[in-house]
């Protein structure tokens, strides 16, 4: 009988050890391991007992790889298919190749019992090889498993951040949210802009190290030619808008107004839209700017919540605190923000003329004195006497 013939003999031979052996030596791996791994001894028993077909599986399909060397095994389907693919999310990479480890160390230290004598070195070798292989096997279902879910949490922040925009956001969309890690912040701010030509995941994912780095929540996504971010955990919406802005191609980003949850985030994004929609109307405005400083502009672009806003917030306020305010303003206006010749027209002093500006600064929030508060202010005098209009007709 020639060497060859003695070697594969030799070979059939350790190879049948294998088999019988294949039984114990996965049992030895599973005792191994509740002895020296504390989060295996910690796992619920449905994910001990996958974690025991896996290395029962890792030993088989050795066996089945020393029986023929030289053919290609799909090492990552024989081991790691008996596994579910929740596996990967109940089990980090770490305690993996620490279980893949402890099995290796098991099947090595037998390796006397189970070769033939004179064959222990060249299944020590085969051993050496195919463990080198199944590191490769199991970065690679790691790989997957990250790109799949990667690929998942982002279509499911595309449906939340699209139903937040379109205003169809409910209950489930709040569980989502939860799901991809929003934690239900007490300030939420829409934020748009234009979208940078390119990577759409690149942008997104530039968002995020900007929200990181100012400790901010976010939910992004490209919707069409938009970069939206709904940003959570700053009550200073320009501050949020500042800190994302690198990632937005150059035009108008507008923040919308501060929400107290996801829900209410549909009322920031319609009034960021809006505002956006309007800012042509003001090209000096800021970068970014706040949508209800393009109360003006959006009145004036058809938006009928900042009608109502400039209605119901200035008009209304300096209504019910008298008419004085209300003729004072408007005079005051008119007469191109002159101190003197609004008290000239109103037969008064100008410090009574300085006194009832101040009052409605103290009203509206908004200070006559200011180009830009004026003009918002005269915006709302005539939308209000439209209203008072066609409230008698």
């Amino acid at each position: 009988m020639s060497d060859a013939d003695d070697e594969k003999q030799a070979h059939a031979a350790t190879v049948r050890r294998l088999e019988q052996s294949s039984g114990k030596l996965a049992a030895a791996a599973i005792a191994r391991m509740d002895d020296q791994l504390p989060w295996y001894r910690a796992m619920p028993p449905e994910n001990r007992s996958w974690i025991g077909l896996v290395a029962q599986a890792g030993i088989a399909a050795f066996t089945e790889w020393f029986r023929h060397p030289d053919t290609p095994q799909a090492i990552s389907t024989d081991v790691f298919g008996t596994a579910p693919r929740e596996l990967t999310r109940a089990i980090t990479l770490r305690q993996t190749v620490e279980m893949v480890r402890t099995t290796i160390e098991v099947v090595e230290a037998a390796v006397d019992e189970l070769a033939i004598p004179g064959g222990e070195s060249a299944l020590r070798n085969a051993l050496l090889v195919y463990a080198r292989e199944i590191a490769f096997a199991t970065a690679q279902v790691y790989a997957q498993a990250a790109e799949a879910r990667g690929a998942w949490d982002a279509r499911l922040e595309s449906l939340v951040v699209n139903a937040v925009v379109s205003g169809e956001a409910d209950e489930s969309d709040v569980s989502r949210a939860a799901a991809l890690g929003w934690k239900a912040p007490e300030h939420v701010t829409v934020v748009l802009g234009n979208a940078p030509n390119g990577d759409s995941e690149l942008t997104v994912e530039a968002i995020r190290r900007a929200a990181r780095y100012a400790k901010l929540q976010v939910l992004t996504g490209v919707l069409g030619k938009r970069l939206v971010v709904i940003a959570g955990g700053s009550d200073d919406p320009v501050q949020a808008a500042k800190a994302l802005i690198g990632p937005f191609a150059s035009g108008p980003v507008v923040a919308g107004p501060l929400v107290g949850d996801l829900l209410a985030a549909t009322r920031s994004a319609r009034a960021a839209a809006a505002g956006l929609r309007a800012c042509a109307a003001w090209p000096d405005a800021p970068r970014p700017v706040l949508a209800d400083d393009l109360l003006p502009e959006r009145a004036m672009a058809g938006d009928p919540a900042a009608r109502t806003l400039l209605v119901e917030e200035i008009y209304r306020p300096l209504q019910e605190a008298g008419s004085a305010l209300l003729e004072t303003l408007s005079v005051y206006l008119e007469q191109a923000s002159s101190l003197e010749g609004a008290a000239r027209m109103l037969f008064v002093h100008p410090n009574t003329v300085r006194y009832r500006l101040r009052r409605v600064t103290d009203v509206t929030g908004w200070p006559p004195s200011d180009v830009r508060s004026a003009f918002t202010l005269r915006i709302a005098l005539m939308l209000g006497r439209l209203a008072d209009e066609e409230l008698r007709s």
